[in-house]
């Protein structure tokens, strides 16, 4: 079976169960996945979502947000800490 062949068997209730055996390393029967099983069931997922669910709502997916063009960081915490000296070993 290629992949395409396989995506075209899987619907969502489908990709919810190849998840959670991800999540918990055992099949629905209580048999544990393989290494092989759990990274070929996570190929599959993240393939079906790619086609199927909204970026943002894909496993895996971090907002990292945006800024304005000339926008700056505002990060001034290490201000407010004493310098930073190293250890000297005696």
């Amino acid at each position: 079976m290629n992949v395409e062949q396989m995506l075209a068997v899987l619907d969502a209730d489908i990709v919810e169960r190849l998840k959670t055996a991800i999540e918990i390393g055992k099949w629905p029967n209580g048999v544990a996945l393989t290494a092989e099983q759990r990274q070929i069931c996570m190929q599959a997922v993240i393939a079906w979502e790619h086609q199927h669910v909204d970026e943002k709502q894909r496993t895996g997916y971090i907002d990292k947000g945006k800024k304005e063009e000339g926008e700056v960081c505002e990060d001034d915490h290490h201000l407010h800490e004493p310098e930073f000296k190293p250890i000297r070993f005696v």
